[in-house]
């Protein structure tokens, strides 16, 4: 694989921003362009799994459900476990949850029992970062279960939203910011 370009700033030109969605005074990013475009979206997978290449990252965990599709093609091109987080009722196997404040309420993500081993270094992959919390949350799973967040990678940062700073603890990587 090649090594891929620096900057991933075209990749913009795939994400439609829909205004007042889905209320007034959002900015919606919507990347159902971007995963129209096979070159956009190889490369994407291309960018994280070379930059991921050689962090000693043992599976990679996807929140449900944006997540999947960028996680598991990095999953597959790097030969790792692909692990998900996904909302409650959704695995049929034992689970570990967690709740987490939204904008307008709560939700919850739960992990298999048997998801991660003891030690096992994750990569949290997700489409988006805004406030953090959702990923804050699948962090905690990971450390519940007992594996290692060695990282956190989104396609998209909305960088005013501060998502970061929930994420301190966290190395945080994203290919584009707004």
């Amino acid at each position: 694989m090649r090594e891929p370009m620096t900057d991933a700033n075209h990749l913009k030109d795939h994400i439609r921003t829909i205004p007042d969605f889905p209320q007034p005074g959002i900015m919606y990013r919507d990347i159902t362009p971007l995963l129209a475009h096979p070159a956009a979206f190889k490369e994407i997978a291309d960018r994280f799994a070379a930059r991921y290449a050689t962090a000693g990252i043992e599976g990679i965990v996807a929140i449900e459900s944006r997540g999947f599709m960028f996680a598991a093609p990095v999953a597959y091109l790097m030969g790792l476990p692909f692990i998900t987080a996904r909302k409650v009722g959704k695995l049929p196997f034992t689970t570990v949850r967690e709740s987490y404040a939204l904008e307008y309420g709560e939700a919850t993500l739960e992990m298999h029992t048997d998801a991660l081993t003891p030690g096992q270094r994750v990569l949290i992959l997700d489409d988006l970062i805004a406030t953090g919390g959702t990923v804050a949350a699948t962090a905690k799973l990971v450390e519940q279960l007992g594996g290692v967040v060695a990282g956190t990678a989104f396609v998209i940062e909305l960088a005013a939203l501060n998502g970061r700073a929930v994420l301190s603890q966290y190395d945080v990587f994203s290919l584009i910011q707004y």
